[in-house]
């Protein structure tokens, strides 16, 4: 199944894009799951079908799904009560009812990333178009799979688990309970759930659309996303210059799109839906601008980073493609065996393969749109020989 990402500035009309881009789809004879993560229902306005915790169908091919992260939340935290209940009652801490909590923040991101998930991995559709919030919370969203994985991985070290059978003699040696069976079995099914999702946005099946407004402010938004994508790993297949006025407006402004237009054809695949001159609602209102939105088969991921380059004097070079970055708001840190990388406000941890392990950072270079990172041997680095 192909999966669709749409985000976007907010404001920019993303989630009249994401339906009209599922109905059109539908219509051409695809079946098409419609999911949001919004928390209010304006894809259920947008469309006119009221959304819910449970998939609804909204047409012969179309589905809509707007998960419950709150029913999401306690299901878990009633889960956890029951596998935690000895520690809990060796705290004397009391159970908290799932109806008196409401979700922590994060729950509706990771309610989104589990939904996604499990509707990538139906068998149900062909097509899962997703309604991502506006583009910081979405690139932030794209990113936590990663994130969490990596905290896992430092606070809980697979490796530790193989001293498992010697917890209880330690517990009665120490005179604590040890951690527990459980939270080694959680982190492991957590890492797993997360490891699915990125493997989801790591498809070659899955695409990412922007859909901004023409104009300076769009113009800033879209620059910044697409880097902030290219250190994800991730390029937009396309980008969606939503509400381009007619010829007739005030000619300041028709000047600034046409502008700002121009600009964008040079770098991006451009699909310009028109003004309707209200907010677009409705089945006839959006078939109006699905037709503009075809889903294209250009795979949205890129090899990231690039490590089979070699210069002249041996030297590895790791090549980071970085469109729109600037030398300046840039900053690269060695920690251990991951690399660091800021462009910008954005920053991702990326671990070294095996043999960059063993290598020293020996300069980089930002040329093109390309970060390039030279890595020179180290000898101090590599095992000692017997």
């Amino acid at each position: 199944m192909r999966t669709l990402l749409i985000t976007g500035p907010g404001g920019s009309g993303r989630t009249t894009v994401a339906a009209a881009t599922a109905l059109t789809a539908a219509r051409d004879g695809e079946r098409v799951l419609l999911l949001s993560a919004d928390r209010s229902d304006t894809l259920g306005a947008v469309l006119g079908t009221a959304t819910g915790p449970a998939p609804v169908r909204a047409g012969e091919r179309l589905t809509l799904w707007r998960p419950d992260a709150a029913a999401g939340f306690r299901a878990d935290l009633a889960a956890f009560q029951e596998r935690a209940t000895a520690a809990l009652d060796l705290l004397g801490a009391s159970r908290l009812d799932p109806e008196e909590v409401t979700p922590l923040p994060g729950a509706e991101e990771l309610t989104l990333l589990r939904a996604l998930r499990d509707a990538a991995l139906s068998e149900r559709h062909d097509l899962l178009v997703v309604d991502l919030p506006a583009t910081a919370q979405a690139l932030a969203l794209l990113a936590l799979p990663e994130q969490l994985r990596r905290y896992l991985r430092r606070l809980l070290p697979p490796e530790r688990q193989a001293a498992r059978a010697l917890r209880p003699v330690l517990g009665r040696l120490a005179g604590v309970p040890m951690p527990a069976e459980w939270l080694y079995e959680t982190a492991a099914r957590w890492d797993l759930e997360l490891a699915a999702v990125e493997a989801v946005v790591a498809d070659r099946d899955t695409a990412v659309r922007l859909v901004a407004e023409p104009g300076p402010a769009g113009s800033d938004a879209v620059r910044e996303a697409v880097l902030a994508l290219a250190l994800r790993g991730l390029r937009p297949e396309a980008l969606i210059a939503n509400r381009a006025v007619p010829e007739d407006w005030p000619p300041a402004l028709v000047a600034q799109q046409r502008k700002t237009l121009e600009e964008w054809q040079k770098s991006y695949d451009v699909q310009v839906l028109p003004h309707l001159g209200h907010d677009p609602r409705g089945a006839d209102d959006l078939a109006a601008l699905g037709a503009r939105t075809a889903v294209n088969a250009a795979p949205s991921t890129v090899e990231w980073p690039v490590t089979d380059h070699l210069s002249d004097d041996g030297v590895l070079v790791w090549t980071i493609p970085l469109p729109g970055a600037i030398r300046e708001d840039l900053d690269l840190v060695r920690r251990g065996d991951e690399l660091v990388v800021t462009a910008g406000p954005f920053r991702r941890i990326v671990p070294l393969p095996s043999a960059l392990r063993r290598c020293s950072v020996d300069g980089a270079s930002l040329r093109e749109g390309e970060l390039r990172v030279r890595f020179a041997p180290d000898p101090a680095l590599w095992p000692a020989a017997r």
